[in-house]
Order: structure tokens, then sequence, then C-alpha cells
């Protein structure tokens, strides 16, 4: 009697499928044009990235330096952890060692649902040994290793060979140079593919070619294995509710539906550090943004709310934010400054760069600083510019006071 059957790959053939969506993870994860995302992965063994041995724990110490040297404006971070991770140590214990590294920017990944997305979305992956890493490979992502499980893995297996053959990160060396040589490196092996299955977007198939055969009836001809109502969830997790894209279409933005944050009620991190080339003519990088999002879930999980009586920021913040659109945020600035609407400039011509494609809570912090440097609002309002990503946002502001 057979014991096994060869059936292809259903979780690759689930990212094949989603390719052309690849776009949409990336703004449901909230990346925008002109940002890289750089997808950190770890298995769940004790060699792993997130686990080390012998004590090194590469990973959790990689984190705030990543934070210290990635351009913010640049870059976005985001970590699939195995789910042996999550379960062995648990969910609350994750979050609380990660807790600082996800107000630094770092999105945590859904261990079961949502890995394959952002796999997809990723520019460049940074893992171990583990299957996500040859995954990410195959699919002709460029893939770094911190860790190379040597001890570890059969040196037989197509993903022993694979591990001989990709670049190293040394977590020792300045980490943006390696990063950008990542970018440029050249693409993995299109062959790899081959050794995840060789049956590729027939696993659904062939699949039910034996089951039909096991019940003994007819093989029927079925839907396609994976199509678009059943397309991949998308989530974004951390300063934002976690949210499902659709990728049926449809606006991006719109078709998000906040399915766990009222039921979670978190705090939201502070925006990500913005460089702000303002009217005023003095850059700035560098530092925690000093700009807050007051748009966030209370402990009830209502939203607060901002108006001309003010967003009572926090004892030690000077501006809040509250996020109201793709394009648009309300500020309210501690002090005499007041409250104003910022929007992003969506005629912007072709000279000014990608225009209105940069994070809101980047126009209000960039606009935070032409404040602390003398800026004042005149009451027909004013037009800033951002550099951000490569690009330049030019945003209006207008007192709404």
């Amino acid at each position: 009697m057979p014991s096994a059957v060869l059936a292809g790959d259903p979780c690759f053939d689930r990212m094949l499928a989603a390719r052309p969506y690849r776009d949409r993870f990336r703004r449901a994860l909230g990346v925008r044009r002109g940002q890289r995302l750089v997808v950190l992965n770890s298995t769940w063994n004790p060699e792993g990235f997130f686990g080390s041995g012998g004590g090194q724990d590469i990973l959790p110490a990689l984190l705030p330096r990543f934070a210290a040297e990635l351009p913010a404006d640049d870059y976005r971070l985001a970590a699939v952890l195995h789910p042996n991770i999550w379960y062995g140590h648990g969910p609350g214990q994750i979050r609380a060692w990660l807790d600082r590294a996800r107000r630094d920017g770092l999105t945590l990944i859904d261990p079961v649902h949502e890995w394959r997305q952002a796999l997809l979305a990723a520019d460049l992956v940074l893992g171990d040994f583990g299957a996500v890493s040859y995954y990410a490979a195959a699919l002709g992502t460029p893939v770094l290793l911190a860790v190379d499980g040597a001890g570890v893995l059969d040196p037989e297996a197509p993903l022993a060979e694979f591990v001989r053959r990709a670049p190293r990160l040394d977590p020792r060396a300045p980490l943006l140079p390696q990063v950008e040589r990542g970018f440029s490196a050249p693409r993995p092996d299109p062959a790899l593919a081959g050794f995840v299955t060789s049956e590729p977007g027939r696993s659904a198939e062939l699949l039910r070619r034996h089951f039909y055969a096991l019940m003994d009836l007819p093989s029927r001809p079925g839907p396609r294995p994976w199509s678009r109502s059943r397309s991949l969830r998308t989530v974004r997790e951390g300063d934002v509710p976690a949210a499902r894209a659709d990728p049926g279409g449809g606006d991006g933005h719109r078709r998000r539906t906040v399915h766990r944050a009222s039921r979670r009620g978190g705090r939201r991190r502070a925006p990500r550090r913005a460089r702000g080339d303002t009217a005023s003519g003095r850059p700035r990088r560098g530092g925690r943004d000093p700009a807050r999002r007051a748009g966030g879930r209370s402990p009830a999980g209502r939203p607060r709310r901002m108006d001309r009586r003010g967003a009572a920021p926090a004892p030690h913040c000077s501006t809040a934010v509250y996020v109201t659109g793709p394009h648009t945020c309300l500020v309210r600035s501690r002090g005499r400054h007041g409250t104003f609407h910022l929007s992003a400039e969506i005629n912007a011509t072709a000279d000014t760069g990608t225009g209105a494609d940069a994070d809101p809570a980047a126009y209000a912090s960039a606009f935070h600083v032409w404040l602390a440097y003398g800026g004042t609002v005149p009451a027909h309002g004013v037009v800033l510019r951002l550099h951000s990503a490569g690009g330049v946002h030019p945003f209006r502001v207008e007192a709404t006071d």
C-alpha cells in the first residue's frame, strides 16, 4: 500500500497566486512609495535568529540598532516569528519583550495567517535557516542570513545548500551598508523554487483528485484553488488597528476593516521619525519623533477626541496628532499655536516628487519641527515640503481655530 502522496505545496501556491496583490499588501502594512520593507524572520529552534544558542540573542540585540541606524522615513521593519515561539512563550510575553521595538516602528506579523503577505510585500528578508527564508528566496526576494544553523540542518537537504550559499549579515558591523548591499546583490537562483515543489500551482488540484480517489468517487472539476474571493488577508499591527485588506478591488484605505483593535485597546506608538525639509529651510533628522498621535484607542476602546478645546496631549507631549485619512491629519500644538488641519497636495506637479504618498504623521512631524524653529501659519494657510523616502511631499497647513 502506498504510504505517501506528492501533492505540491499549498502554502507556496497561495503565495504564487497572491503575487499580483503585492502593492496592496504593502499599503496595508503602511509601506509608502519609495520606502523599503525589511522582514525579519526567525524559526523556533534555540539556534534560530530570535533564540540564538550560546546566549547571543542576536535579533533582540539588533532591534534597537535597526531603529537607530536605518532612516525611519526610508525603511519599515516587520517581524515574522515562528508560531512555536509565540505559543511556547505566550503572545503576551512576546509583545512585552518586543514592546520597545514596536514603539520604534517594528510591525509584528500574525504567526499563522499573515506571514505570507509580509513575505510578498518584502524588499529584503533578513533571517535564519528556517523555511520562511527559503520561501523568500524561492520567490526571488533578496535574503541575508544572520544565523546559519550549523550543526542543525541535514547537510544533504536543499535548505542546507541554500544556507551555505546565501549572503550573510555581520551583526557586529554597521547595518545600513549591509542592508543596502542586500538590495543590490544578485537575486536568488530561480531553481530554488523547484526544490520547494515540483508541481507549482497544482497542489489543490492534486489533493482534490486524491481525496476523491480515497472516497472511490470520480474526480470533479472544482473552483480555482485560490480565487480572489479567498485571497490572503493582510493586517497591520502596531500604531493602527489590525485591518483586513480586500484584494478583490477598490481603494486599499477604504476597504480596510477593523476586526480586533476595539477589544485589544492598546496604546498608539509615536509616529516614525521624519526628515523635515520645510519652507523654513531647516532639515532635521535623528532622535525619536516629538509628535504623537492623539487618535489612538482609550483603554475602553473609545477613540480620543480632538476639538477646539484641545486634544489634551500627554503631560510631556508638545504636539498631538489625529490621523483622519490616508492623506490628512489634525495637529494640536500645546501653548499658543492651536489646532491645524494638514492635507497632502494631491495635485502636486511632477517637479515636486511623489505628491500625496507620505504618512500623514510624517507631515505632522515636519510641521512640529517647523513650528519649533519659529514658523507661523498665516490666515490663508501655508504649503510646506517634506523630504521622505526619496521624494518631496508638499502638504498644506490651515488653522482650524
